[in-house]
């Protein structure tokens, strides 16, 4: 029983991400430790333990299998023009309480190299108004992940299923582990949803990713390719790589973090780009994570992506008039203070639309890139009880557009937004 015991804790300490070291342990056996990873929400920052389990100079492994949850609960006001594309006089403030994200996580080891994830989600919150006059009280969860990664080697790595999908951290972020209220609005708004032009599952696509660590693991690679946008099963598929190099400690979390709350040493940089067809979107990041004074930690994640469509307008897998041309730029600055838990933080986004004439159709191009520009800015105060698995958060997010004026010119008008927002986490 002991012995049964001692099995279940190594393992879970390894689906954390955690490698225990021992003066009993060789580097063979270390490096076999080393891959039993468990894909996971987000990344887990907990002290390493003094041994694993080790019989005749080989760990004793048993599969294993872990359920856990991640919800967000608001209460939330925003203007009514806050959402879309709003008119002069949407000022009022609509207000409530809703059930943000409500995910069920199931991930295990199968073997020393396999591993599965599967998570579920709701498809709209729970407690928003809808058209007909009705609040949304009843929804039926979907799969959100789906996916089993084998390590052939710690250089390389297959993931398949559904799973998120990016050439920006951003996006590759774990909901759990975020620092601002949620994730970018611009970096990748055309992978949401089934209806958007990459027809997307919140994020996510079905494929195979390729993933590896060169250069003592300060190199990270991931390649992938993806159903995309798929009208007849014939499109060509979708294609999204990233190359991350870490100069201080390496990262080799599936999911990344949006803040590590004092435990991290981290400056990472990355390029990366995403390609259907004439669709396609490169860019850059850059995430520092590290001590800054005693007080505490600094966080700041930044990024620039350039997209477009293209313009061939005859092929029937054309991205042009889905996509228009446009740059995006993104900021997230905050600062961790260990005594006291808290966290202020500020953001800013923008999305410069620069269209072609093949991309707009029958509008004026100016007048189109200017409706359809916006920014996004705002802050706010976490507070962790408990790190990443409990936390309160509050905040204030303003998004601003070019609003058409009487004597053809343009005013920027912004529009709020108030949260609050209940996380807790466990897996």
């Amino acid at each position: 029983m002991k012995r049964f015991i001692l099995c279940v804790s190594a393992m879970l300490a390894l689906s954390r991400g955690v490698v225990y070291a021992s003066a009993d342990i060789d580097e063979k056996d270390k490096k076999a430790v080393k891959k039993a990873r468990m894909l996971r929400e987000f990344s887990a920052y907990v002290p390493k333990a003094d041994s694993v389990v080790i019989e005749n100079g080989m760990e004793d492994f048993k599969p294993s299998i872990h359920v856990g949850a991640i919800v967000h609960m608001f209460a939330s006001t925003e203007q009514t023009g806050f959402g879309g594309m709003p008119s002069a006089n949407a000022r009022d403030w609509n207000k409530g309480f809703s059930v943000y994200r409500a995910r069920v996580l199931v991930g295990g080891q199968l073997s020393k190299k396999g591993s599965f994830f599967m998570e579920t989600d709701l498809p709209s919150p729970i407690g928003i108004q809808l058209g007909d006059g009705t609040k949304n009280v009843k929804v039926a969860p979907i799969i959100l992940d789906a996916q089993y990664e084998y390590d052939f080697s710690n250089s390389f790595q297959l993931i398949a299923g559904m799973q998120l999908v990016s050439n920006n951290r951003n996006g590759l972020q774990g909901a759990a582990g975020l620092m601002a209220n949620d994730f970018t609005y611009f970096q990748y708004p055309y992978n949401m949803f089934g209806n958007s032009p990459l027809q997307g599952n919140f994020g996510r696509d079905l494929g195979v990713n390729a993933r590896g660590f060169l250069l003592k693991d300060k190199l990270e690679y991931r390649l992938g390719v993806f159903t995309g946008r798929n009208l007849d099963g014939q499109a060509p598929l979708r294609i999204v790589g990233r190359v991350a190099y870490n100069f201080l400690d390496p990262e080799k979390d599936y999911y990344y973090a949006g803040t590590k709350l004092g435990a991290g040493n981290t400056f990472a940089w990355a390029a990366g780009f995403d390609t259907q067809g004439k669709y396609y979107n490169v860019g850059t990041d850059v995430f520092i994570d590290k001590k800054a004074g005693n007080p505490g930690s600094v966080t700041l994640n930044a990024a620039f992506q350039y997209m477009t469509g293209g313009t061939n307008v005859n092929s029937k897998y054309s991205f042009a008039g889905l996509i228009p041309r446009q740059t995006v730029q993104f900021l997230e600055l905050g600062y961790y203070f260990t005594k006291s838990k808290l966290q202020p933080w500020i953001r800013y986004e923008n999305q410069n639309i620069s269209s072609k004439k093949e991309q707009v159709g029958s509008e004026l191009v100016g007048d189109f890139d200017k409706a359809k520009s916006s920014s996004v800015y705002g802050g706010g105060l976490n507070y962790f009880f408990n790190g990443n698995n409990t936390n309160l958060r509050l905040s204030y997010v303003a998004r601003q557009y070019n609003m058409p004026t009487l004597t053809g010119d343009y005013d920027k008008k912004s529009y709020g937004q108030f949260w609050l927002q209940v996380q807790f986490f466990i897996f």
